[in-house]
C-alpha cells in the first residue's frame, strides 16, 4: 500500500517546487535505490520500467521528480499488484515530485486502492524552541530559508525560489499563465493577507475578469501556496459573511513577496498583524486532529472569531489571534462565542505565560494551544 504525502513547499532535502507531492510507502526499512527523473541517465534506466524495477523488488525504490514520467503509474500499478500477490503489501516505492492537479488525478485513478493521502507541512511553531518563533515567522518554514546564515541570505533564497517557481515549475505542471501576472496576483494576496476575498477588486487591478481571478486562486490553493479559509455556516439566526478569507500559507514567502527582510521590517509594515494571524493559523491547523474542520466566523453585525477549529465529534474551539503582549479582546469575539457556544475560548498571543480573562477566555502562547490540540489526537 502506498501513502501519498502532500507537502507545502519543502522536504528535509528541499524540493525545487513550492508544493510537492509525496507518495510514501509504508513498510519496514530496507535497502533502497534512488533515481532522479530529471537526469537523462536515470530516465534511460526506465526505458523498460517493469524490467528494471522488477530487478529491485527487494528494495525501496525512490523515484524523484516523478511528474517527469506520468505514464509510469500504469507500470507501478502492475508491479504493486504483483508484489501483493507475493505477500508484500507495503514498502514498494517512495515517489517524489512537484504537485500537479492532473498528476494527482491520474495517480488517484491508476493507483486506486493502493494509495492513501497525508499532507505534510513546513517547519511550524511547535517544532522549534520559543526563542525561534520570531525568526521562523519572518523567514517561513522552508528549511533553507529558516536556517540561512542571515536575514539577507534567507530573503535571497526566497526571492530566487519564487522566481524559479513562477518561471519554471508552474509551467511544467501545465498552466500557461504569464509569470509576471501570477506574481502580481500572489503579491496582491500577500498585501491582502487574512482579508475577505474580493474577486472583482483583484480582477480590476489585474485587468482580467472575475473567472480568471478565480482560476488563478484555485491554482494557488491546489498547489498549497494559498489557504482559502471558508466561513463557518450554521443556523444561528444571524446574517453571516459568505466570502472566504485568503492567506499566503508560508509567512516567509508572504514577506518576500512584500520585500520584508527583517523582524523590524515586518513589525513596521501594516501586514504584521495579519501575517502573524496566518502564521498561527497554519501552525494550529497542522496540530489539530485529522479531519478537523477549520473556518472563521463573522456576522454582518461585527461578531467575529479568527479561527474556529472543530475536531471530529467535538464542539468547536474559538481562537482569537493577537500580536500583542497585552491582548485586548473585542466585544465581537464575546458576541460570536455567545452565538456558537464553543468548547474552549482561546486568545493566542506571542507571550510565554497563560492567564485567564472574563467569560472563560484563556490567553495562551502558541505552543500551549498547539500542545492542547495535539493531545486531542
Amino acid at each position: 500500500m502506498l501513502r501519498h504525502v502532500s507537502h507545502l513547499g519543502y522536504t528535509r532535502q528541499p524540493s525545487s517546487a513550492a508544493s510537492c507531492i509525496r507518495w510514501v510507502s509504508i513498510g519496514q526499512q530496507r535497502s533502497s535505490i534512488y533515481l532522479d527523473l530529471e537526469s537523462d541517465a536515470d530516465r534511460a534506466k526506465l526505458a523498460e520500467p517493469e524490467l528494471y524495477l522488477s530487478q529491485h523488488s527487494d528494495k525501496l525504490v525512490i523515484l524523484d521528480e516523478v511528474h517527469r514520467m506520468p505514464n509510469l503509474f500504469q507500470n507501478l500499478r502492475g508491479l504493486i499488484d504483483r508484489g501483493r500477490r507475493n505477500g508484500r503489501r507495503a514498502g514498494h516505492f517512495l515517489l517524489l515530485g512537484s504537485a500537479s492537479i492532473e498528476l494527482l488525478k491520474q495517480s488517484g485513478e491508476t493507483l486506486a486502492g493502493r494509495i492513501a493521502y497525508l499532507e505534510m507541512r513546513p517547519i511550524d511553531g511547535l517544532e522549534i524552541s520559543p526563542e525561534d518563533i520570531d525568526p521562523l515567522w519572518v523567514r517561513g518554514g522552508f528549511p533553507d530559508s529558516f536556517l540561512a546564515a542571515s536575514d539577507g541570505a534567507s530573503q535571497r533564497w526566497r526571492q530566487d525560489f519564487i522566481r524559479t517557481y513562477l518561471e519554471r515549475d508552474i509551467p511544467l505542471l501545465g498552466p500557461r499563465i504569464p509569470a509576471e501576472t501570477l506574481r502580481r496576483f500572489w503579491t496582491m494576496l500577500a498585501h491582502h493577507q487574512s482579508g475577505l476575498l474580493n474577486a472583482a477588486e483583484f480582477a480590476r487591478a489585474l485587468g482580467v475578469d472575475g473567472k480568471t481571478v478565480a482560476s488563478y486562486l484555485d491554482l494557488l490553493v491546489d498547489l498549497l501556496l494559498v489557504r482559502r479559509l471558508e466561513p463557518w455556516h450554521a443556523n444561528v439566526g444571524k446574517r453571516l459573511v459568505k466570502s472566504p478569507r485568503v492567506y499566503v500559507r508560508d509567512s516567509g514567502i508572504a514577506h518576500a513577496l512584500l520585500g520584508l527582510t527583517t523582524l523590524d521590517n515586518v513589525l513596521g509594515h501594516p501586514v504584521a498583524g495579519a501575517s502573524w494571524e496566518g502564521f498561527v493559523i497554519e501552525t494550529l491547523i497542522a496540530a489539530a486532529p485529522q479531519h478537523t474542520q477549520s473556518n472563521f466566523y463573522r456576522t454582518a453585525a461585527g461578531a467575529e472569531i479568527d479561527l474556529l477549529l472543530t475536531p471530529p465529534g467535538r464542539r468547536s474551539w474559538a481562537i482569537e489571534i493577537k500580536r500583542s503582549l497585552a491582548p485586548k479582546v473585542e466585544k465581537g469575539f464575546y458576541l460570536a462565542c455567545e452565538d456558537i457556544a464553543p468548547e474552549r475560548r482561546i486568545v493566542v498571543y506571542p507571550g510565554q505565560e497563560s492567564f485567564p480573562l472574563r467569560d472563560n477566555v484563556e490567553v495562551m502562547p502558541l505552543a500551549s494551544v498547539g500542545k492542547a490540540l495535539l493531545d486531542l489526537a
